[in-house]
């Protein structure tokens, strides 16, 4: 079965969903196309199959990683971005399958959609609850709103990751990690606030003397 589900996963981010077929994938494994019905049923079976293991490692372990973090809502996040970027050399086509299924889907009713649709719907409220406290303790600017700079965060995270799939021959991922990182904080964190400087006084102008009278010959 894990052959199959490489082989379909390999497919399904090289070629997209459409134009893979149930032949293709049990060729890619070496098996015949009736092992994919015995374990499957269906290539949309082995969709949600690969989507249920992309769930364990990109939202699960990633939310549980960061809970174990101490400190602010500042080191949480960068936990989070931290974690996700490891997932490019751990599980680069489990991300890509996410992203690119996500676009695939989107106007596509059924139970594909809707499982994605509630994985990304769990990811968000993780990533605004982390927004939303940041701002609560000053961490985070809060001119703009919660979900919307969640938005934010998440596009930045998936398409950088999308630039290093697209680049990986130029863009190093630690590099690029780092600049995500160095990024993103800048544009949320609050604008540190410096105390005001005493004015200092000015210095009294000296009085003009009267000018003597001239006195006409």
């Amino acid at each position: 079965m894990d052959l199959l589900l490489q082989a379909a996963l390999r497919l399904f981010v090289s070629q997209g969903y459409r134009s893979s077929n149930l032949e293709q994938i049990s060729g890619a494994a070496q098996l015949t196309k009736g092992a994919v019905y015995f374990y499957f049923g269906s290539k949309e079976a082995v969709l949600l199959e690969l989507l249920r293991r992309v769930q364990d490692v990109v939202v699960d372990r990633a939310i549980a990683a960061v809970k174990q973090v101490s400190g602010g809502a500042t080191d949480k996040l960068v936990a989070y971005v931290h974690y996700q970027a490891s997932l490019g050399i751990t599980h680069r086509d489990e991300v890509l399958l996410l992203i690119l299924m996500s676009l695939e889907f989107k106007e596509r009713d059924g139970e594909v959609q809707a499982f994605i649709r509630e994985l990304y719907t769990r990811q968000r409220s993780f990533i605004d609850g982390l927004i939303a406290a940041g701002q609560k303790s000053g961490e985070f600017r809060s001119d703009v709103p919660v979900r919307e700079m969640s938005a934010i965060v998440q596009a930045l995270d998936d398409g950088t990751f999308l630039e290093w799939f697209r680049r990986s021959d130029h863009l190093g991922g630690a590099d690029l990690t780092r600049g995500l990182r160095t990024t993103l904080l800048n544009g949320i964190l609050a604008a540190p606030t410096e105390p005001r400087r005493p004015r200092a006084p000015r210095a009294a102008t000296p009085a003009k003397k009267p000018k003597s009278p001239t006195r006409r010959a």
